[in-house]
């Protein structure tokens, strides 16, 4: 480990003095130190030649790291800085005896599984993107629907009327999908899930599937824009006819500091899992 990229997010004052304090520790130890400004959208990746990166914010920032360095093969040390932080799994106030494990090869890492959605218009591709958590497909104003026909691994699903659906992976079923319904998933697990947002049919129910299939999802005659939106990013216009398919990306995240004891501590005390009724 010879060169380090620090992320800082802007939003937060004290990711700026912890960054200084964790680049000093490094560069003790002889590892050459680089800062990045991240504000919360960004659509570019500058990575290249770093042995690791170092995030400090919430999970938004361990998000947009791992988008960039997954297909590099770049491990994410994750310093939370957030509220819920279920990916940041670096305590701020434990960060340098993780690093000190980190460092000498001591600790856990979770490789997690990432999404890839191409959109294909008149049979050509016209953009693609990468997810760690997940893949909206809405309507681009509120309080409108959309009509979405579905295939998975070549089936027919049928035709959803909905604001939209969310493709999550485990890692994403703590976040957006969850939120709307859907299951919380070991995120150990390779799978996805598909959860609907308000669909007209009340049979309609959250679908849990391997991580190996295709999800294709087409965009019908609606009165409603659609978009698409990866990882919360900026959405994405489309069009009728636009057909989106969603695989497992190539490669994995992966995360320093991540375990399955981190994982559920997380959501036992940011869910607020108490056990048994308390008077």
């Amino acid at each position: 480990m010879k060169k380090c990229l620090i992320v800082i997010n802007t939003y937060k004052a004290e990711s700026g003095r912890l960054g200084q304090d964790v680049a000093c520790f490094l560069e003790e130890r002889g590892i050459e130190c680089s800062f990045l400004e991240f504000n919360g959208f960004s659509e570019e990746y500058p990575f290249d030649g770093y042995d690791f990166v170092v995030t400090l914010g919430g999970d938004g920032t361990v998000l947009y790291a791992c988008r960039g360095c997954a297909s590099r093969s770049i491990p994410v040390f994750p310093i939370n800085l957030g509220e819920f932080g279920f990916i940041a799994g670096v305590n701020r106030n434990a960060w340098m005896n993780e690093m000190i494990d980190f460092l000498e090869k001591d600790c856990e890492y979770g490789r997690r599984l990432m999404m890839e959605a191409c959109v294909f218009r008149n049979g050509n591709k016209i953009n693609s993107f990468v997810a760690l958590n997940d893949v909206v497909v809405s309507a681009k104003t509120a309080v409108t629907s959309i009509a979405l026909d579905l295939m998975l691994k070549g089936a027919p699903l049928g035709q959803f009327r909905a604001d939209g659906i969310i493709i999550a992976t485990s890692t994403g079923s703590t976040a957006y999908s969850a939120s709307a319904g859907g299951p919380i998933i070991d995120p150990d697990l390779d799978a996805i899930v598909l959860t609907p947002l308000n669909s007209f049919s009340l049979s309609v129910r959250p679908l849990v599937f391997s991580g190996e299939s295709e999800l294709c999802v087409k965009v019908m005659h609606s009165r409603a824009q659609a978009v698409i939106t990866c990882d919360g990013q900026k959405p994405v216009d489309l069009e009728e006819g636009d057909e989106i398919k969603i695989t497992k990306a190539p490669y994995k995240a992966i995360l320093a500091g991540s375990s399955v004891v981190k994982f559920f501590n997380a959501l036992r005390f940011k869910l607020n899992w108490s056990g048994e009724p308390h008077a």
